[in-house]
């Protein structure tokens, strides 16, 4: 952990990474960073196509009822775009894990992130147990 990941990796059309294969070698890191760039040029075409139907003009139905729920859809769409732009920076953020060579590991425990959690939730910085341990603590907290 902590040393500079070269990407001048090419990967087979087929590779998965495998609990057989050392944790973060040079393959299964760049795996994760072609998934993660996938998955934000994903939303951003998303949050495009939002904006793009959001400045499609203002409301010109005369009845209230559906003047109401244009209203609703702009403001879920509103809010789909924001948990966008969050889950953008937290990408940008795992990107960022790679390039310091401090990806899929722990940000609590330092171990390895398990790949199934990494497969599911490429951006988590919590193993499953410190993920649970952070979880019960707010819990905790917030029955207080």
């Amino acid at each position: 952990m902590g040393k500079k990941k070269s990407m001048n990796v090419t990967l087979a059309p087929d590779y998965r990474p495998s609990k057989k294969e050392k944790f973060m070698n040079p393959e299964m890191t760049e795996y994760f960073r072609m998934k993660l760039l996938a998955w934000r040029k994903e939303l951003l075409n998303e949050s495009d196509e939002t904006l793009q139907h959001l400045q499609e003009g203002g409301i010109q139905e005369p009845d209230i009822a559906d003047r109401a729920s244009i209203e609703t859809d702009r403001s879920l769409e509103l809010r789909t775009r924001d948990r966008a732009r969050k889950l953008i920076s937290k990408i940008d953020e795992a990107l960022e894990r790679i390039e310091r060579g401090e990806y899929g590991y722990c940000e609590e425990t330092s171990e390895p992130i398990s790949l199934s959690r990494l497969e599911v939730r490429p951006i988590a910085t919590l193993s499953i147990e410190a993920q649970e341990r952070h979880e019960r603590m707010e819990k905790t907290h917030r029955d207080d």
